[in-house]
């Protein structure tokens, strides 16, 4: 296989938090002291007695070791295909994993050779079933005619360039709708920084994929929408998380709309704006209406933050109780996996708990982790199945030394509400 530009790759893959990197090396200072560490229920030592904090799921983590051909990625987001979001897996569930950038290739368990592996920028897995059985997930990605790995999903809109590619945010099944499934898909384009330093690459809108109901992987038949809901300026990009608010999703005060949740960046302050549109109206993008803090309103630029600091990447689920719980990585990079219980899809949310640390950056000064979400319909009675990635700024030494670095990993939860 072909070799990388290693620059290139890590430049890649820190691309999603440009704007978060002195945050993180603030946070990183911040929860290396947890006892100033202060919330609504007291300091994180008074909320570990209040809440057992989340266990290592071994069994998940499982699932994603591997040794041939998919063995790594991040931008991990489950997707149930039959549209339930909400409701416990059975047997017969299929859940649609989709990834970022993809590590293709083969290792014996311990070493890593260049020659060996490449990255594709996108790829799924299928899962049969409601448990991590390794047997029972298939990974997908496209060879060209030379038998090299490709991602499954490249800009394809009037705007796109050749050499334009994707990353891909969260999705769900339109089972009250038109039934197909839909993923946010974020095009990354090059951009020449000769002269002024900075990164070589941007984030140039966000787009929808658009897979017809039944549709299997490469999903050749696919559409793709540009849309009108990112904000170069804020960094405003829809898709970070999506509450599907639906009797079939499985929601518990189902109103028909689909809630889409957006990370964006105002006056020096990261926080998390909300929209939404009825299941039937989804891709009729002048339908859609975002929270201003008391109302829905037409325009974009009008919308409120309902949270501060979290990631990228996120989860917004119900309770059984009817609330609703965020599930974040603090400030995108750190540490410490956080939720947010709240009375409503807008709020307003109690003070984060904190509910894991990772430990990852103590066993070696270059790792770092974060995006960390949710998956409701393959958690457990009472339990939150919960994701975070990890990757390491040395990145290219790191992998060669440790093949599976780059995954998921997975934690259990269980909720005291």
């Amino acid at each position: 296989m072909k070799s990388f530009n290693h620059k290139s790759f890590f430049l890649k893959k820190i691309k999603p938090y440009l704007f978060f990197f002195a945050l993180f090396f603030v946070v990183s200072t911040i929860t290396s002291c947890q006892g100033k560490k202060k919330g609504k229920e007291g300091s994180q030592e008074e909320i570990k007695k209040e809440l057992d904090f989340a266990v290592v799921s071994n069994q998940w983590n499982q699932l994603f070791i591997k040794k041939e051909g998919w063995f790594g990625g991040d931008g991990i987001f489950g997707i149930p295909m039959d549209g339930k979001e909400f409701v416990p897996a059975t047997d017969s569930t299929i859940t649609l994993f989709t990834f970022g950038d993809t590590m293709i290739g083969h290792h014996n368990g311990d070493t890593l050779l260049k020659k060996d592996f490449k990255m594709i920028n996108n790829s799924v897995g299928v899962l049969k079933g409601r448990h991590p059985i390794v047997k029972k997930i298939k990974f997908h990605w496209i060879k060209d005619e030379n038998g090299e790995a490709m991602e499954l999903f490249k800009p394809n809109t009037p705007n796109s360039k050749p050499k334009d590619y994707y990353w891909l945010g969260d999705g769900f099944v339109n089972a009250e709708g038109d039934d197909n499934l839909y993923i946010f898909a974020y095009p990354v384009q090059e951009k020449d920084t000769t002269g002024i330093g900075g990164f070589n690459f941007q984030q140039i809108g966000v787009n929808l994929l658009m897979i017809p109901k039944g549709s299997k992987p490469p999903y050749l038949n696919h559409k793709q929408l540009e849309t009108p809901f990112f904000n170069a300026e804020t960094q405003t990009s829809f898709g970070s998380a999506i509450f599907v608010n639906t009797k079939t999703a499985g929601a518990p005060h189902p109103d028909g709309y689909i809630y889409s949740y957006a990370v964006s960046n105002q006056k020096e302050l990261k926080g998390l704006l909300v929209a939404r549109v009825s299941s039937e109206d989804f891709i009729t993008f002048d339908k859609w209406r975002f929270w201003n803090g008391s109302n829905w309103v037409e325009d974009m630029k009008n919308a409120t933050y309902i949270a501060d600091d979290v990631s990228n990447e996120m989860s917004v689920s119900p309770l059984s109780n009817g609330k609703i719980i965020l599930t974040y990585q603090d400030k995108t990079m750190s540490s410490d996996v956080v939720v947010q219980i709240g009375e409503s899809l807008v709020g307003p949310f109690n003070e984060k708990q904190l509910v894991y640390q990772t430990s990852e950056f103590k066993r070696h000064k270059d790792y770092f982790t974060y995006n960390a979400k949710a998956y409701p319909h393959l958690s457990s009675p009472n339990t939150l199945l919960i994701s975070y990635n990890v990757n390491s700024f040395n990145f290219w030494t790191d992998i060669l030394n440790h093949p599976n670095l780059y995954r998921p990993r997975f934690l259990e939860w269980v909720i005291k509400e």
